[in-house]
C-alpha cells in the first residue's frame, strides 16, 4: 500500500485574498519506503502532513490512503481511517502523565474498539520493538526525552497503519538520541511496511532516505542534496 498525493492545492484565507500553502503538490510514497521532507519554516510541510492524514481537506487535487481515495469522504469515514490506516507521531509526545507506557499505547486501541487482553499484547509487542520492553509499566516522568520519543512511535503503530506520518521526531533531542530515533523509524518503515514521511530540519542523516524533497514556498522540488 502506498500514499498517494496527486496534483493537491491549499489555500488559507489571507485578508482579501487567499494564502497558497500547497501549489499543485505530487508525491507517491511506496510501502516500506521512508520520504523525508526537507525546507524553510512556512513552506508548507506542516501543511502537507495535515492534508496526507485527512485532518486539512485540499482546495483541489488527490489523496489516496492506502487504496482508499479520501477526497469526498465524510468527516466520520475520515476519522476512521486515521484510526485504522494512518499512524501520526506528533513532534512532541504528549502522553499523559498518569498511565505508564503500555497504557499510552492501549488507549489507542481502546479508541478502535479492541479487546483489552489483544491491547495489552500488542503494546508489549511494540515496546519490545522499540527497545522499551523493560518500561512497560513506567509513566513518562520516569523515561527520558529519547525513551518517550520511542512511545510515540510505537504508539502511532499500535493498529497497524499503512501510513506513517512524522513531524520532526527529533527536534527536542540531543544528536545521540537523535540518531537513535531515526534508526528505530527506518528499521519499522522496512518491518512493518509502512509509507513512512517524515518532515525533518535535521539534514544530518537525508543520505539514508530512500527520498529526500524539498518543500519551499508551498511546492515540492527536485531532491535534496544531504
Amino acid at each position: 500500500m502506498t500514499l498517494t498525493l496527486t496534483d493537491v492545492t491549499l489555500t488559507y484565507p489571507d485578508g482579501d485574498g487567499r494564502l497558497t500553502a500547497l501549489d499543485r503538490v505530487g508525491l507517491d510514497v511506496p510501502a516500506g519506503t521512508l520520504t523525508a521532507v526537507v525546507g524553510p519554516s512556512g513552506s508548507g510541510k506542516s501543511s502537507l502532513l495535515a492534508v496526507a492524514a485527512t485532518l486539512v481537506n485540499p482546495d483541489e487535487g488527490a489523496v489516496v490512503v492506502a487504496g482508499t481515495d479520501t477526497v469526498g469522504l465524510s468527516r466520520a469515514d475520515k476519522a476512521a481511517l486515521r484510526r485504522e490506516r494512518i499512524g501520526i507521531v506528533f513532534q512532541q509526545p504528549n502522553l499523559l502523565p498518569s498511565l505508564t507506557a503500555a497504557e499510552q499505547l492501549q488507549v489507542m486501541a481502546h479508541l478502535s474498539g479492541g479487546s483489552a487482553r489483544t491491547a495489552r499484547t500488542r503494546a508489549l509487542e511494540l515496546l519490545d520493538a522499540v527497545g522499551l520492553a523493560d518500561k512497560a509499566d513506567r509513566r513518562p516522568h520516569q523515561l527520558s526525552g529519547g525513551q518517550r520519543q520511542r512511545i510515540n512511535i510505537a504508539r502511532a503503530l499500535m493498529n497497524d497503519p499503512a501510513v506513517l506520518l512524522v513531524d520532526e521526531p527529533t527536534s527536542a533531542l540531543d544528536h545521540e538520541r537523535g540518531a537513535a530515533v531515526l534508526d528505530l523509524l527506518i528499521t519499522l518503515t522496512r518491518e512493518r511496511s509502512t509509507a513512512t514521511v517524515m518532515v525533518t530540519h535535521d539534514r544530518t542523516h537525508l543520505n539514508r532516505m530512500d527520498m529526500t524533497v524539498t518543500m519551499q514556498d508551498g511546492r515540492l522540488t527536485a531532491p535534496a542534496v544531504a
